[in-house]
């Protein structure tokens, strides 16, 4: 089992405590705020109350013991900077950290961060793609161009199979699995034929799925 430090347990980093406890890793959870500890308690595997900013308080957490080291403190860079720095610094393995405004990512990145997350523009961006069309069932960005988007089969293409249709060759994208009644198929041949109760996995850039699917 992984284990994961998890550094600010303010709205996003209670979440994310949630999702992880969820997943089964042993987290522990860390805030100076005793408030925000105690309502994480139940969430976390183990809490404590501290300055994460203080060199001393960190080594005594044992930095090198976690697999992954969340840094999610809300309102202060200034704190978020030191704390991704310092925990490098103490030898974590893994260290991704938050950033909360443009800007933030280089310094994050400069100071040690292995990965910083941007919640609010990255969900942003998927909530403006997801429901930019109601053919967009959902989507799953996997780097600046390249996404996977569930749609549903065109009513033009109910009937014929993968090679009739050529998406590849037409669009450059690939139709990656299909999806019926929640059951998701990915043994996917030029010979599978496409139905109107079922919708489609696939992966390729925005503008390519725009036209081939008329967005």
């Amino acid at each position: 089992m992984k284990s994961v430090l998890l550094i600010g347990l303010g709205r996003f980093g209670k979440n994310l405590a949630i999702q992880l406890n969820q997943l089964g890793l042993d987290v522990m959870g860390v805030d100076h705020d005793e408030d925000r500890v105690n309502e994480a308690i139940d969430i976390v595997t183990d809490a404590q109350i501290g300055d994460s900013t203080n060199e001393e308080f960190l080594k005594s957490l044992g930095i090198r013991s976690f697999d992954i080291c969340y840094v999610t403190i809300s309102n202060d860079f200034q704190s978020s900077l030191e704390t991704t720095c310092l925990l490098k610094e103490l030898g974590a393995k893994f260290v991704i950290s938050r950033a909360e405004r443009d800007g933030q990512e280089k310094f994050l990145l400069r100071n040690g961060a292995d990965r910083v997350v941007y919640p609010e523009k990255q969900i942003a961006r998927w909530a403006a793609i997801r429901y930019s069309s109601l053919q967009i069932l959902d989507y799953i960005e996997l780097d600046d161009r390249h996404s996977l988007y569930e749609v549903p089969v065109p009513e033009s293409w109910v009937g014929k199979n993968v090679v009739q249709l050529d998406v590849r060759r037409k669009y450059n994208l690939n139709i990656i699995a299909i999806k019926r009644d929640g059951d998701m198929n990915f043994m996917i041949t030029p010979e599978t034929t496409l139905t109107a109760e079922s919708s489609l996995l696939v992966l390729g850039e925005y503008k390519a799925i725009q036209k081939c699917f008329r967005l």
